[in-house]
């Protein structure tokens, strides 16, 4: 039955003759951030520091045009940035935060230290998902906790979070991982915009720095 659902569904993403966006714990996340900066200024000289591997969420910004630098692990570490303090006018991390072998507040405060003020940083990382490595899995972040991060160092822009239960139903069909189409009445595509602030999958903070 899991094998004929999970062909079913498939077959839908296929005859919808719609593109289609991220994976399903990405969709409304994405959508966010994109709306979000819009809204916040952007230059032909904007620097970016991509934290772990992090640039391709420099597209969702807006940002695929700005000086990226990018800053991964095992190389470099959030921990200790080897940049000179106010040197940039983003700092993004996708997923990262989660997989910090150390203090999380060093970590937010130390992406604060390298950005301008004025400038924003802009973390992504999952609540409720399964332990994954790359290569340790520590943390655990609510918006509040997000929010409590960041401090008084910065102003938060937002600090919101999407999920629901039945994404693990979609995860147990093998179809995680698949596009969901931009189609209202595609069963992907329900799952991936219902939210249920009970069941944050992906959290997210946007902040500027004062």
């Amino acid at each position: 039955m899991r094998a004929l659902l999970r062909t079913v569904l498939r077959a839908f993403v296929r005859i919808t003759g719609r593109p289609a966006g991220p994976h399903i714990t990405r969709y409304v996340m994405y959508a966010r951030l994109g709306e979000l900066a819009a809204q916040l200024p952007q230059t032909a000289s904007t620097s970016v520091l991509s934290i772990s591997h992090s640039a391709d969420l420099c597209e969702v910004l807006g940002l695929d045009r700005a000086k990226v630098q990018e800053a991964n692990h095992p190389d470099v570490t959030v921990l200790d940035l080897p940049f000179a303090d106010e040197s940039f006018d983003y700092v993004i991390s996708d997923q990262v935060l989660e997989h910090v072998e150390g203090d999380p507040f060093l970590a937010v405060a130390e992406t604060l230290r390298v950005v301008r003020p004025g400038g924003f940083v802009v973390h992504t990382t999952c609540f409720m998902n399964p332990v994954h490595g790359s290569p340790g899995d520590f943390w655990r972040f609510t918006p509040q906790a997000l929010s409590l991060l960041v401090g008084d160092k910065a102003d938060v822009v937002e600090s919101g979070a999407w999920g629901n239960p039945f994404v693990w139903m979609v995860a147990a069909l093998g179809l995680r991982y698949t596009p969901v189409p931009h189609a209202r009445w595609h069963p992907l595509h329900r799952v991936a915009t219902s939210n249920n602030v009970d069941w944050p999958v992906v959290t997210w903070i946007v902040a500027r720095k004062r």
